[in-house]
């Protein structure tokens, strides 16, 4: 019987490491009516396991329960399937987003308190900023709350965080 190997802090779980179980796609949560009502203009934080976005994710509970509101926590990851260069051939990957979701919500435990928070975890394939651009859109976030990249060389290439503040149209919030 083969067991996953255990992940390292604010590593997300990698699929690939249990070929015997099939993922399923999750349902899109748009389409639950319960859910759009629980998440009427919630405080959407942007997580990618990364130590800034881990100060993000607990900014943002905490602005989500000083306001009232719903914390909608939003991983991005690569497209779903993608062309190989050489030979043209389309490669798919196989994503558990059911253990990405527990996985987020798991890390939301590890920094602050949940208790009392309506939280639910959007998981997204893509690009991060147009992925969390639209997610702020879709729900009407209150807030959008994202890490600052420790590279040097986004300063120049340009980022996550400078493409939002260009685009997004609610108050974005940037932690170190």
């Amino acid at each position: 019987m083969n067991h996953p190997e255990p992940q390292p802090a604010g590593q997300p779980p990698d699929p690939a490491a249990r070929p015997e179980q099939a993922a399923e796609p999750a349902p899109d949560p748009r389409q639950d009516q319960d859910l759009d009502q629980d998440l009427e203009c919630p405080v959407l934080a942007g997580f990618d396991g990364s130590p800034p976005s881990r100060n993000a994710l607990a900014y943002a509970a905490g602005m989500a329960r000083r306001l009232d509101r719903p914390l909608l926590v939003v991983y991005v990851t690569p497209r779903d399937s993608y062309c190989e260069p050489l030979t043209g051939q389309v490669i798919g990957t196989v994503r558990d987003r059911d253990e990405i979701g527990r996985w987020l919500l798991g890390e939301l435990g590890q920094v602050c308190d949940a208790d009392g928070l309506r939280v639910r975890a959007l998981i997204r394939s893509g690009t991060p900023a147009r992925e969390l651009a639209a997610a702020a859109v879709e729900w009407s976030a209150d807030a959008l709350v994202i890490g600052a990249s420790g590279h040097a060389w986004h300063q120049l290439a340009g980022s996550v965080p400078g493409w939002l503040a260009r685009h997004v149209h609610c108050p974005l919030i940037i932690v170190p």
